[in-house]
This record gives structure tokens, sequence and C-alpha cells, in this order.
């Protein structure tokens, strides 16, 4: 469907894939963003400012969008100033916020991200906001000029799946943004689902980094995103809550 883009702060995208950088061999990376399909890839940033011989930009293929992430940050101060030096370092305007302070879970402090992403739209970003999936915050983040939401779908790295899928579909009934399901997706089956509810998108990295076969799974996502989206807009036939319906007219058949 060609008219049907992801809009970010302005950009069009073709693709709804975003991809994860942070588990791969450098070498890995151009095979996996190709077999994605993927036009977004996430920078940790302290990857791309490492001073060693190997620099991760080398081996992101051109043309496509750097979405350099604030991990490491603690609060609201250190996500600004880690997206100020990414912006510095070339890596454009994108910034994916995270702010995590809880070392066992890796959740994200959404308190702390609703004031980095107001400090950070007003500086001319966008504003992509990784949050725990809340209605509340997701409208302040919406106020605070964010330019999506980024709701984890269970603990970053776990590969549980949909954990939080009830709540993921409040915040894309209510909030007038793109919607982008992030963290904890492990298969292409969850991100098809993801996509059938109404997500704009998926972000997935530990489920492709740690498989088998990375370029065939990063493949194998992509189809499922393409699908699920399909999916949503052709808008998918309801479900009885009780009994069955034929498919087919039964009236005349098998009568004595």
């Amino acid at each position: 469907m060609k008219d049907d883009k992801l809009v970010l702060g302005g950009h069009e995208f073709e693709s709804r894939f975003i991809l994860g950088s942070g588990k791969y061999n450098v070498e890995l990376i151009k095979a996996a963003v190709e077999q994605a399909g993927a036009e977004i890839i996430t920078l940790a940033v302290r990857r791309a400012n490492s001073g060693g011989a190997e620099n991760i930009l080398d081996f992101i293929p051109k043309g496509v969008t750097l979405l350099p992430n604030t991990s490491g940050a603690r609060d609201a101060k250190e996500a600004v100033r880690i997206a100020r030096l990414s912006r510095e370092l070339g890596c454009g305007d994108f910034v994916k916020v995270e702010i995590m302070r809880d070392s066992k879970y890796l959740l994200p402090d959404n308190q702390e991200t609703i004031k980095a992403t107001e400090v950070l739209a007003k500086e001319g970003f966008v504003v992509l906001p990784y949050m725990y999936p809340d209605l509340n915050v997701a409208r302040d983040l919406v106020n605070a000029g964010a330019a999506a939401v980024m709701p984890l779908a269970a603990p970053i790295g776990s590969n549980k799946g949909l954990a939080t899928k009830e709540f993921i579909q409040i915040l894309i009934d209510e909030i007038d943004l793109p919607i982008i399901v992030d963290a904890g997706i492990g298969r292409p089956s969850q991100a098809c689902e993801a996509m059938e509810m109404g997500a704009a998108a998926v972000m997935a990295n530990t489920a492709i980094a740690t498989a088998g076969d990375i370029t065939a799974m990063a493949s194998a996502f992509k189809k499922a995103i393409e699908a699920g989206r399909e999916a949503y807009l052709a808008k998918l036939g309801r479900v009885l809550e009780k009994g069955g319906t034929a498919s087919s007219p039964m009236t005349g058949f098998l009568r004595d």
C-alpha cells in the first residue's frame, strides 16, 4: 500500500519495522537492516562515540534514519545531555528517550521521560519516548511534544511478547500519535498481533539478535509486520462470543 506511510515528525517512512542495533556484532548489522527492510535503526550513542577502530556508523547502510537512544540515562538531565551529544556527532534530530533507574527490570521512569521529552521537543528534536504503558503519562507526552509514544510490550530483552497488550490497546484507541510497540517482542507472530491491534510500528532487537539465523529472522519479522498492518487496514472479521455460524449456506442441505 504505497500511500500507507509511517509519519514521524513530518518525515515519511515506507517500513513500519524499527530495528534495534544494541546486541549485534557490527558485521551483521548491514545484512539485518537489508533483510528487515528497515528505514530506521536505533543507535546507542556510546557505540557511535567509542573511539575504537570499529564505528557502528560505518556498518549502517546509507539512507537509513538513525534513532539514537539515551540508554544509560538515569534522569531527564542525563537524557538531554546524551541527545545533544548525538546531534553533535552528526546523528540527526531523531532521539529515543530511554530513562531507567531500575537495573533489575529495566522499566522506564515515566515522569523523568516526560521532563526530557518537553526539553528536547522545544530544541527541535523528533522525540520518541520509551514508556511504561499508562494513558495519563501518554497524554502528558503528547502535551510535551512527543512525535510518537513507544510503550513496552514486556521487559527489555525478555522476548516475552505482548505482556502489556490491554494497556497498549488503550493507548492505540485514545492517543492521537503513532504508537510504536517497543521492547519484549520475541516472535514474528507477536509483532503481527501488535500491528493487527493498530500499532503504527514495531521495534525489535533481541528477538533477532539472539536468533539462530539473524538475517532470516529479520526477514520473518518484516513479513509479519507487513501482514499485520494489511490485516488491520482490511478490518478483522467479527468474533462470536458463543456458538458458531456456518461459513457456507446450509439451507436444504442433506434433507431426508
